[in-house]
């Protein structure tokens, strides 16, 4: 259903101007041509934001704040003040309004304000409603009113309530964590443990006593018995994290546990029985490594039974307004800082960027801006010295070398080393965003900071 915006305005002109750009944006508007007539219209009806001029005939816009939150409590007033009234746009920030705009402003300024008003609205509703059902859904994590993230959290409604695996297919950044634990919450498991695993992380000659355990002598240095995941995951989830990056001489074990629901443990021979349910994630395309005779099609078709698959925040720009909120609201707790909100120039640049690192990209750029800020919101000032440290490394001024006088095969070296120390001084030292930057998956990045001997903590801020 289409949000209905009030326009209070007696510049017939200007009034017609903003109606026309809001039907535009599929908002339903209703006019007032006076503060009284939109008192009047605000009472009589349900708005989702209301955009007042100061200067009227009769009652101001001033005025009207206090006489607008007894009528239409809980909605949102955005003020217009005339050139060189900023002070004014100020007071009515005091008084209750949400911002101001100062005439004349940019339409496209504008459509950025009320985008973030709204889904400020649309989170108070949704929270009203939660609290009306007695609780707090795990759905209500993960953030976002955009088409692509109400089919996701669809989705995750349906496929939670089943017992079926579950693949999460995502570009690196797109919450498949926070993801999984919802479907984990909201299943019937979800009072039994939810163990996860990186496949990515962990040594390929390690992988398989952390998945099935070890028995007492099995190799070196096992001294006792060690339960695997499966086992710690009894009646509850398992959560399979990077299985793209699984050995291809261990996906045969991993597909016998996944369907038989049983395996031995490292250097056992009976078979431990599991009633586990997995849950599988990727940043990788699993059909292309299948084609490419890296990972075993009967093991994808075995997971790929209820899929869900993440949009890259670039599709999902309208998130951001209420992501920035969010964030902003952790960066607070976090930092002891009480910043309000992020500026309309800020926003801008904001929905300008593709943000390559998805959610942790950006949940990363506001902390910084807010480490930055030295007032109660977010500027463009604050946003770029935040991307000086987000945005990958090829602006970073530190010396790359040419390999002049060295064999070709020491100067790569000495370049790739160089290269991988650059994005992780961009990064902050987190490797998953180090490679995205990069364009290599987290286990390629973890071989070689082996081979180059480079210890990513060195680079942490």
């Amino acid at each position: 259903m289409a949000e209905k915006i009030l326009v209070v305005d007696d510049d017939r002109a200007f009034q017609g101007m903003l109606v026309e750009a809001l039907a535009d944006k599929g908002y339903v508007v209703e006019t007032a041509a006076s503060a009284e007539d939109g008192i009047k219209k605000a009472g009589a009806s349900d708005f989702d934001l209301i955009l007042h001029d100061i200067q009227l005939p009769g009652m101001s816009g001033l005025e009207a704040l206090k006489h607008l939150a007894d009528v239409a409590p809980g909605v949102d007033v955005i003020v217009m003040t005339g050139f060189g009234s900023k002070e004014t746009g100020v007071t009515a920030m005091q008084q209750g309004a949400y911002d101001y705009f100062e005439k004349p402003f940019s339409l496209r300024e504008m459509e950025v304000v009320v985008r973030r008003a709204l889904e400020k609205r649309r989170l108070q509703v949704e929270l009203a409603e939660l609290k009306r059902h007695g609780g707090s859904s795990p759905l209500h994590n993960i953030i976002g009113h955009s088409a692509p993230m109400m089919a996701v959290k669809e989705r995750i409604s349906r496929v939670a309530e089943l017992n079926a695996d579950v693949l999460i297919m995502g570009e690196t950044g797109t919450g498949k964590e926070l993801v999984a634990d919802t479907i984990h919450a909201l299943s019937a498991r979800a009072k039994a443990p939810f163990v996860k695993i990186n496949c990515a992380a962990i040594p390929e000659n390690l992988i398989e006593s952390e998945l099935f355990g070890h028995e007492k002598g099995a190799f070196t240095g096992a001294t006792s018995m060690k339960q695997g995941k499966f086992e710690l995951a009894k009646g509850g989830s398992l959560m399979l994290d990077e299985i793209g990056d699984m050995p291809l001489h261990l996906q045969p074990r991993l597909l016998r546990a996944v369907e038989q629901k049983q395996a031995e443990r490292v250097g056992g021979a009976k078979p431990i029985q599991y009633d586990v349910r997995i849950i599988a994630a990727t940043n990788q395309e699993l059909e292309q490594r299948v084609r490419d005779g890296e990972f075993r099609s009967d093991l994808y078709y075995r997971l790929n039974v209820a899929t869900l698959i993440l949009p890259p925040l670039r599709e999902r720009k309208s998130d951001l307004p209420q992501l920035a909120e969010f964030f902003l609201d952790r960066a607070n707790r976090r930092l002891g800082t009480d910043i309000t909100g992020v500026s309309s120039e800020a926003m801008e640049i904001f929905f300008n960027y593709d943000w390559p690192g998805n959610v942790r990209q950006f949940a990363n750029a506001v902390e910084r801006a807010a480490i930055f800020c030295t007032s109660t919101r977010i500027t463009p000032a604050e946003v770029d010295q935040a991307f000086s440290n987000t945005r990958p490394a090829e602006d970073s001024g530190v010396y790359v070398p040419t390999g002049e006088g060295l064999p070709l095969k020491q100067a790569l070296m000495e370049y790739e080393k160089t290269l991988i120390e650059n994005a992780l001084r961009a990064c902050g030292g987190v490797q998953t965003e180090a490679a995205t930057a990069l364009g290599v998956s987290a286990k390629n990045l973890w071989n070689k900071l082996r081979k180059h001997g480079i210890d990513p903590v060195l680079f942490k801020k």
